[in-house]
């Protein structure tokens, strides 16, 4: 039995997006903590490893966007690195993660906002990343549809998020303590009832790495590709947006709906 006997919506629909919000703001400030403590500082290296996928380096100056961007780990992996000159946009409909976050980059602007209707022109990021958030959509093609939406032609999406390990007895291993251990652990930091065992069971009814790729080819993006890591418990997915998305063009600035973004937390 899970650490909980309260059945979690992770089908989607509203009832996903409100409970993913009501977590989220409860766990706020032990997050960062926790994140690193159950993971042993692992998601500090693979978020190190997302941004090297971005292609960040050819547009340094750019505007990138980090969706889901929670307490802004992923956007400020890429606002502080060395040569980075541009701006990271980090978005999140929690208020509260995004609080924690601030600071942590002094290139790396929060703006409240929902994955599923960016505040944003179409077409105007030259690149986006999104760290452990797309299993959290209430609807994942949609999502990604709207990312799609919102980046330049030529720009990359880079989504980091846990999978389960391919092989069987891996699986059987990491699924012990995926849904015995870490929910407890995850109950006694953070002192809500199941926001760890929202982990488990999320990502056990996310898709694999494959569907996913198939999803991002269908949803706007084009040479789609995914590696996995740790034997599979967490992956990096790579796709370009395409050179057209429902007839979008470029407008080269993505701030004509959001004219008081910059330096807010304001929806």
């Amino acid at each position: 039995m899970f650490a909980t006997d309260r059945e979690l919506p992770i089908t989607g629909g509203a009832a996903k997006r409100a409970y993913v919000r009501e977590i989220f703001s409860a766990i706020a400030p032990r997050y960062d903590l926790l994140n690193h403590v159950l993971s042993l500082n692992i998601d500090r290296r693979w978020r190190r490893l997302a941004v090297d996928r971005l292609g960040w380096e050819h547009l340094p100056a750019g505007t990138y966007l980090d969706i889901c961007s929670g307490t802004m780990d992923l956007a400020a992996e890429l606002g502080n690195r060395p040569g980075f000159l541009g701006k990271v946009i980090a978005t999140d409909f929690v208020q509260e993660m995004l609080a924690r976050g601030t600071g942590k980059s002094g290139r790396a602007i929060p703006c409240n906002g929902d994955a599923l209707a960016l505040p944003f022109a179409d077409a105007g990021f030259d690149g986006a990343t999104v760290g452990f958030g797309v299993r959290n959509l209430m609807d994942l093609n949609a999502g990604l549809a709207e990312a799609a939406r919102v980046l330049k032609p030529g720009a990359r999406l880079v989504i980091l998020e846990f999978s389960m390990p391919s092989r069987r007895w891996l699986r059987t291993l990491y699924s012990r303590y995926f849904l015995r251990i870490l929910p407890v652990i995850g109950r006694f930091v953070s002192k809500h009832r199941d926001a760890y065992t929202w982990l488990p069971e999320s990502v056990l009814a996310f898709p694999e790495p494959e569907e996913l790729a198939i999803r991002m080819r269908t949803t706007g993006f084009t040479d789609v590709s995914f590696r996995t890591m740790m034997g599979g418990i967490c992956a990096i997915h790579v796709g370009t947006r395409a050179s057209t998305v429902n007839g979008q063009r470029s407008t080269g600035n993505p701030f004509p709906l959001a004219p008081r973004l910059p330096g807010s937390l304001a929806p």
